[in-house]
């Protein structure tokens, strides 16, 4: 029996997302295979102006989590209630290769009900914040990794979400879009807007109001486990793929002629 979802217009509890006793198992594709549970009970809530950070091992079920709680995927069982519009950023940027970035603000724009101008000042304002404002006529499939993700957080930003869900966003990210990125979830906020992040970064914990881990079906508060803290966060290596994430792709976006052009993968990408 799948889990049950409502869309409350407010919380007696102040709550704007809260998703309570979540179950979800995987089966196997082979006839003789075993089913795998991986939510066994999970109970998450976020707050307007609340900033999360979700931890937990390859596997324990945190991108689960988030896709129930969005609405991309059902629960098994357990209940989901959302107070506000959504904005959901996955870690596999979810666009049409062969749209350019400003179709794809199109696209999505009018998805989310705004007119052309709200989605012309969402465009303008997002580009020139997270410095991809020079490639709106390139198509998707002619970026980066890196501008790509950009792109990917920006048009789960555009429509103002009431709570902002972010499965790792920043991956491909250079340091100083990092810093970017980090300037945008804090001024929303400030405004009320709730986030939760899934993160492996342990340089962000002084960033983050509260932090969760996904351990054995569950959720639990973790905010003053030191040692899983440790336990998920990044090694110092690991957080220095900021400093040249992106140098070999923006590199090549001068040299990429048309941006209608690269079809092909590796350097011809912006």
């Amino acid at each position: 029996m799948e889990g049950t979802v409502h869309t409350p217009t407010s919380s007696t509890d102040g709550a704007v997302l809260r998703g309570e006793q979540i179950e979800k198992s995987y089966g196997s594709w082979l006839p003789i295979g075993r089913t795998t549970p991986v939510l066994t009970g999970a109970n998450f809530e976020l707050t307007p102006g609340e900033i999360v950070g979700i931890v937990g091992e390859n596997g324990s079920g945190k991108s689960t989590l988030m896709k129930i709680l969005v609405g991309v995927l059902g629960a098994d069982a357990g209940s989901v209630e959302r107070g506000g519009t959504i904005g959901w950023c996955p870690q596999e940027p979810l666009l049409y290769d062969r749209l350019t970035v400003a179709e794809t603000f199109d696209l999505f724009g009018s998805g989310y009900g705004m007119d052309e101008a709200a989605i012309r000042e969402a465009r303008d304002r997002l580009a020139e914040r997270l410095e991809f404002d020079r490639y709106l006529d390139y198509r998707i499939d002619a970026l980066s990794g890196g501008n790509r993700q950009k792109v990917n957080l920006a048009v789960a930003l555009m429509h103002d979400p009431d709570v902002l869900l972010l499965d790792e966003p920043y991956t491909g990210f250079d340091w100083d879009t990092y810093l970017h990125f980090w300037d945008i979830a804090e001024d929303l906020a400030a405004d009320g807007t709730a986030i939760a992040m899934i993160s492996h970064l342990i340089e962000e914990r002084t960033r983050l109001d509260r932090i969760v881990e996904v351990r054995d079906g569950v959720v639990r508060d973790a905010t003053h486990d030191e040692d899983a803290i440790e336990e998920h966060g990044a090694t110092s290596g690991e957080a220095d793929q900021f400093e040249a994430a992106d140098s070999a792709g923006d590199g090549a976006a001068d040299a990429a002629g048309s941006p209608q052009a690269p079809d092909s993968e590796g350097d011809d990408r912006a």
